[in-house]
């Protein structure tokens, strides 16, 4: 049997424990990029969750209804459900239409 070569304090021990203590060599840029990828990975983690949150609780609102009616729209359909009478809607619709052209 071949025997190990003798191991100093100084030798290969000491090489051997400063390469556990620094990750086989890795120095202040190996700590530096580790832990910018730390930070990368969770911030690209809160971020994903923070936008699904996002687009799951806008798909549950009702749509926005942008096709709302005119003034006069309205005034015709109050006019047409009865509850105003002839008087008070040509008086309306006159205002609205002065409005109109003041502007």
């Amino acid at each position: 049997m071949l025997e190990e070569p003798a191991v100093t304090a100084a030798g290969y021990r000491s090489k051997q424990v400063i390469e556990m203590m620094y990750w086989n060599g890795m120095n202040g840029w190996g700590y530096a990029v580790m832990m910018a990828g730390n930070v990368i990975f969770w911030a690209a983690l809160i971020t994903g969750v923070v936008l699904l949150a996002r687009h799951l609780g806008r798909a549950s609102r009702p749509p926005v209804r942008t096709d709302l009616p005119s003034a006069e729209e309205f005034l015709a359909q109050r006019y047409a459900r009865g509850e105003i009478d002839t008087e008070e809607y040509q008086a309306r619709l006159d205002t609205l239409r002065r409005a109109r052209v003041d502007a």
